[in-house]
């Protein structure tokens, strides 16, 4: 059993505690630089509210797991969750319309939830002006958290297993030896420990920093006021409860409100970004001043306060008699933090959670730590996540104060970031804009979605391709150019930047043992081999999707899913082997098509034949003189090649291929064809598609398992497992009206009951019909018709054998 330290005595650390001394670790100390209970974090004055719907499936788990765990929670015969219910009211039509897109996401991960008409409304919130409101959606099982309370019940029962809190004791640093931590010092001492982890909240950059880690949160003030007397509340509520009526979000004006006995406690995010450098606690900790709680800036939620009058007239028969700018954290993406550091092993994060997510990301936490996996997929928490780039503070302090600002917005799955821009270009940047690429950013790269010099490819498609019109929110961020660039992708050549797709060098005398304990599939193949091959938890989860090209005897190019891939590399690299990552010094081409073969031929000795290079098979060569590296393998379904080359000979590629492929009509083609193009091939996306929550049998990608070849992670566990035995899977899914276009995300009925959700969708060009992979039950098959909820109409759709194109693959080997 291991010693950990917890640092931070908040609702994370508590909540971590509890769950460690659970499972039977109790030689667990938690330690707080601010006096116990109430330490004088965002927790002593977080207004507690518990909203469940989110667009992650993952945070939606978190806050629902805290639902539960709150609910059987209490202090002394008080309660610690007040299950009041929530309410989001729509006051304009673009809200009312994304409420039943979050009434979709309710119903996918399991959540309960109704939209109710404007007299529901009113019925629930008597306060309410009905006539400002178009309805809301409402969650019975949302509610208010009584957090300190909750850090109390959550302290005792961790105590009463082993655990020890000590408050009034700031870490000062930490220990270690050989790259593992060995302890904490504090100001009172040190404290030993195999494990230490840091859930200090809107401090945790500074105890990251003790770790070598960069923590990419940023503190922000947050507005929070309380009312006066309102006389229609006056002996509603009791003491105990303090409120009744259900948590109300008015998401238009970037408010909330909650019930204080007779009085009304308002948050407001529609003021500027006030970023806060935090101080240590020093002196006394009170409810009402406290470290983080600064004073309340009266100009900046006067509009705020007008706003609130119009929705609850009966505000104006009051006034706001005290307030705060509260300290929260924020990231560059919205998410928590979680993971260890790869510099000091043993030393972890749990940040930037609010009380929301608090008992779900602590238990997460605590199987990481005990059992080595959660059971929830954490890809869209894991610190690892980010691009070096996305760590510089300017980065993190930019975007995280935009979140703040767009917090409540409602905001389209592919809106990028208006600023910071162009941070990572490929070489083929410059050609690409002379071309009139629409640039979308993910990773901080610039990715062209499709390029404005095709459109008079449009008029010149054959009648068959041509798309139905979209509706509103399917049409944001897409161009009826793509249909051309996917018509000429299959029936002509096109060049696709795939530069931004990470991949790092594996390399040395041990590097192919090493990747075969990792893997699923067989890489004792030749120099030249291409495979396709799964990372696996210990538990069969798929960790990342990978292709592994043997370029020497001890060299490997892998092609990986992002830096969380290059980080749990690193953590199991072992001596003698080196992990680099070559994406920013190298670039790729997809040249795809029929016509690949013409075009590339031509300026090359080598030869690009069938016979000469084969499906998945690597080779070193020169394009038009320059050294590439080129990989038969083609995500869209069409014949053709990776081909790499470093950084500074990319653009005299580009223009070489370029030029000479303008007899054959080659053209620059974006992201939104390849993936109309790949999910026709049936191909599969990690993170969105399948994650440490599916199996590859569950997945649809068990051809890329070989038992056989020996041991590797994750074996024993999927052992006996086979698509046979799969529970559910993930199934292709055409849409029978020919023209809704389905996002993802969105709920799946069969036989009129939700039984899954949507992963990725596009429209076919090729098929003449929209796309949608979805999870399904196991029992569902091939053929059988089931429903997509889509703003809140059902859309039928059929299950449909895959791939949909080329199913015998001869596009491809020709």
């Amino acid at each position: 059993m291991s010693r950990v330290v917890i640092i931070g005595a908040g609702i994370v650390g508590a909540n971590l505690a509890d769950e460690l001394t659970a499972r039977g670790w109790t030689d667990v100390t938690v330690l707080d630089q601010g006096p116990l209970p109430l330490t004088g974090g965002s927790t002593s004055h977080a207004p507690g509210l518990v909203f469940q719907t989110n667009p992650s499936k993952t945070m939606t788990e978190f806050a629902r797991y805290t639902v539960e765990k709150f609910g059987d929670l209490e202090v002394d015969g008080l309660p610690c969750f007040n299950q009041v219910g929530g309410m989001e009211v729509a006051s304009t039509p673009a809200r009312w319309q994304d409420l039943h897109r979050k009434h979709g996401w309710a119903t996918s991960w399991g959540v309960e939830a109704h939209l109710i008409d404007v007299d529901e409304c009113v019925r629930r919130w008597p306060l309410l002006d009905g006539s400002r409101i178009h309805g809301a959606l409402y969650v019975p099982t949302d509610g208010l958290a009584k957090a300190s309370r909750a850090v109390v019940a959550l302290a005792r029962r961790a105590e009463s297993r082993g655990a020890r809190f000590v408050g009034s004791t700031k870490v000062t640093g930490l220990k270690q030896a050989g790259g593992r931590v060995t302890g904490v010092e504090t100001d009172q001492g040190g404290f030993a420990a195999d494990i230490v982890v840091s859930c200090a909240g809107f401090w945790g950059r500074e105890l990251g920093a003790l770790a070598g880690m960069d923590v990419p949160l940023l503190p922000l003030a947050h507005q929070y006021a309380k009312t006066g007397q309102i006389a229609e509340l006056v002996g509603r509520n009791t003491e105990t409860s303090e409120a009744s009526l259900p948590i109300l979000r008015h998401q238009d004006q970037d408010l909330y409100f909650r019930e204080h006995g007779d009085r009304l406690g308002i948050g407001s995010y529609a003021h500027r970004p006030m970023p806060v450098e935090p101080t240590g606690v020093d002196g006394e900790v009170t409810e009402s001043s406290m470290p983080s709680m600064l004073p309340f800036t009266d100009e900046d939620f006067a509009p705020s306060w007008e706003e609130s009058k119009l929705l609850l007239p009966a505000l104006g028969r009051t006034k706001v008699e005290e307030g705060f700018n509260g300290i929260f954290s924020f990231t560059p993406d919205g998410g928590s933090l979680v993971g260890e550091s790869e510099h000091v092993r043993g030393f972890w994060i749990a940040e930037a959670v609010w009380v929301t997510h608090s008992a779900g990301i602590a238990k997460a936490v605590a199987e990481l730590l005990v059992h080595g996996r959660a059971e929830t997929d954490l890809h869209e928490v894991d610190v690892h996540r980010f691009e070096e780039v996305q760590l510089a503070p300017e980065y993190v302090s930019e975007t995280s104060q935009q979140n703040f600002v767009e917090i409540y917005d409602v905001l389209h799955p592919l809106q990028p970031k208006l600023s910071p821009r162009d941070l990572r270009v490929s070489p083929f940047h410059a050609r690409q804009r002379e071309l009139g690429a629409v640039f979308l950013e993910a990773g901080g790269w610039e990715r062209p979605h499709w390029f404005e010099a095709n459109a008079p490819l449009v008029k010149r498609l054959p009648h068959e391709y041509l798309p139905p019109a979209r509706d509103a929110w399917a049409g944001q961020f897409h161009s009826p150019i793509v249909a051309a660039e996917a018509w000429h992708t299959r029936n002509g050549v096109a060049l696709y930047d795939m530069t931004p797709l990470k991949r790092v060098e594996v390399s040395g005398p041990g590097a192919l043992e090493f990747l075969q304990g990792l893997t699923t599939n067989q890489l004792d193949k030749s120099v030249g081999s291409v495979t396709y091959t799964l990372m696996l938890d210990d538990a069969g989860g798929v960790r990342s999707d990978v292709t592994v090209a043997r370029l020497e005897p001890s060299v490997f190019q892998v092609g990986i899913n992002g830096n969380l891939d290059v980080a749990y590399l690193n953590s199991r690299v072992p001596d003698g082997v080196r992990v680099r990552d070559s994406t920013g010094s190298t670039c790729c081409i997809g040249v795809w098509g029929p016509l690949a073969r013409d075009l590339v031929q031509p300026l090359s000795a080598e030869d690009f034949s069938h016979a000469g290079l084969k499906y998945f098979r690597a080779r070193s060569a020169r394009i038009a003189g320059v050294p590439v590296t080129a990989m038969r393998l083609s995500y869209v379904g069409e014949l053709g090649w990776e081909i790499y080359t470093s950084a500074d000979n990319g653009l005299r590629l580009w223009d070489a291929l370029w030029a000479a492929g303008q007899k054959l009509g080659v053209i620059a083609a974006g992201r939104a064809a390849f993936n109309s193009l790949r999910l026709e091939k049936g191909y599969r996306l990690w993170g969105t598609d399948m994650t440490t929550e599916h199996d590859p049998y569950e997945a649809g990608v068990g051809f890329a398992v070989r038992p056989a070849k020996g041991p590797f992670a994750g074996r024993d566990a999927i052992e006996g497992r086979s698509e046979e035995t799969a529970a559910r899977r993930l199934r292709c899914l055409t849409v029978d009206d020919g023209r809704t276009v389905v996002l993802g995300k969105e709920p799946v009925f069969v036989d009129g009951a939700a039984a899954g959700y949507v992963t990725s969708a596009a429209y076919g060009y090729t098929v003449g019909r929209p796309i949608a992979y979805a999870w399904l039950p196991g029992t569902v098959g091939i053929g059988d018709a089931v429903e997509i909820e889509y703003f809140g109409r059902r859309v039928t759709a059929t299950v449909a054998a895959e791939p949909l194109v080329d199913p015998g693959m001869e596009r491809i080997r020709r």
